[in-house]
């Protein structure tokens, strides 16, 4: 059977399934640190690659290319690199797409830590930087300098939700040379594959949807090409930043249902957007599915649905948002996104604290943002809780 010419949901179950010598259902996890070999002849082939054996678990194991196989089936990509957390995907694509003096552009309302670190850590290394609203391409276009070497988008943005035109983002970033990587944790390969519309590199903080359980952090690189895919992982090998064969067996466990999961959410969270925007104490909403959403065709056009997050704002600011958040009793009060489970957070004063206030402002960051990611529990108990908290705002 060609498993690439399956539907979504049998590639979840079936894609990078394994033979081992007992034929267990599930893929066994090799929780071993190195791998012995049959000669020390065979050992030396491995060691050139001219054979594709094991060696050490930093550089390959099967539990974990297990893994990796299925998402880059899942992702439509050469081939993907399991690493040991979002942050490492962010880490390892830096440090093998720059050098010393190149230029990156992107997304001003990315994950705060992977703005945090190029703007406070790898300046250090002679790294530039230019952070910009993307859903907007003139500013893309503006942007771009003689040393731009990468173009990052991450869309939706987190947490403002803001959306941009990915196949845009490939024949501008392809007409000056540039890589296009895009952070597809907000959506997961269920409901978009930005490889699919010219992006070079795609990364997931598989923590996120794609485990979907809220006890793994784990991250992952797809590239659409062979030799790129090759760089990524060399340099993934080098740093030491790779995934744990017991992670690896967690996400797989967890990928399998990630399609009846996130459609199960996403109908919550269509149903929580409809709420939220006609409730009287609420200012604003931004939500991929409601028509409000500046970008609700574009997002029509490259997502397969509307996702589990919503972003909004109380007509009492930061002080009604406080009040809303500490009287939830459903909703956890936690940072993540993408689990079985609702949880709110405050991303000016939680992920995106370290981002100084101008830069919050520029990015749509403001002080009564509040993100909700929006879980499979009953809707009418999510409702509820919703609204006895927004009963006690004044």
């Amino acid at each position: 059977m060609n498993i690439h010419k399956s539907g979504f949901y049998t590639k979840l179950v079936h894609a990078g399934e394994i033979d081992d010598q007992f034929n267990s259902a599930t893929t066994p996890i090799y929780q071993t640190s190195t791998f012995s070999f049959k000669s020390a002849e065979d050992g030396a082939k491995c060691f050139t690659g001219e054979s594709d054996g094991y060696i050490y678990t930093r550089i390959g194991n099967p539990t974990i290319n297990a893994l990796e196989h299925q998402i880059a089936t899942l992702e439509n990509g050469h081939g993907a690199i399991a690493v040991s957390s979002g942050m490492a995907a962010v880490t390892t694509i830096y440090l093998t797409l720059l050098s010393s003096g190149d230029h990156i552009v992107s997304t001003d309302a990315i994950y705060g830590p992977a703005r945090n670190v190029m703007e406070k850590q790898f300046i250090r290394f002679g790294f530039q930087s230019t952070y910009i609203n993307t859903s907007n391409i003139e500013n893309i276009k503006k942007s771009i300098r003689p040393n731009t070497k990468v173009l990052y988008v991450e869309t939706p943005a987190n947490p403002t939700m803001d959306i941009t035109d990915i196949a845009a983002c490939a024949k501008i970033a392809h007409e000056h040379g540039i890589i296009l990587v895009v952070d597809n944790t907000f959506c997961s390969p269920y409901l978009q594959n930005p490889l699919d519309f010219g992006a070079d590199v795609v990364f997931h903080s598989m923590t996120k949807s794609i485990n979907g359980h809220a006890d793994v952090v784990a991250g992952m690189i797809i590239a659409k090409e062979k030799n790129l895919y090759h760089q990524l992982r060399n340099m993934m090998i080098n740093l030491g930043c790779n995934m744990d064969p017991h992670q690896a067996y967690l996400v797989l466990r967890g990928i399998k249902t990630l399609g009846i999961r996130i459609e199960r959410a996403q109908q919550n969270a269509y149903q929580i957007a409809q709420f939220l925007e006609h409730h009287p104490k609420v200012a604003w909403i931004k939500y991929p599915g409601l028509k409000s959403h500046p970008q609700f065709n574009l997002g029509k056009q490259q997502m397969r649905g509307s996702g589990s997050m919503i972003s909004f704002g109380l007509k009492g600011g930061f002080d009604a948002a406080k009040i809303l958040m500490n009287n939830l009793h459903l909703a956890l009060l936690a940072v993540s996104l993408g689990g079985i489970e609702t949880l709110i957070q405050h991303p000016a004063s939680m992920t995106h604290s370290k981002v100084s206030a101008e830069d919050k402002i520029k990015a749509g960051i403001t002080d009564d943002l509040i993100r909700l990611s929006i879980g499979i529990e009953d809707i009418e108990d999510l409702r509820n809780d919703l609204d006895q908290a927004l009963k006690k705002v004044s």
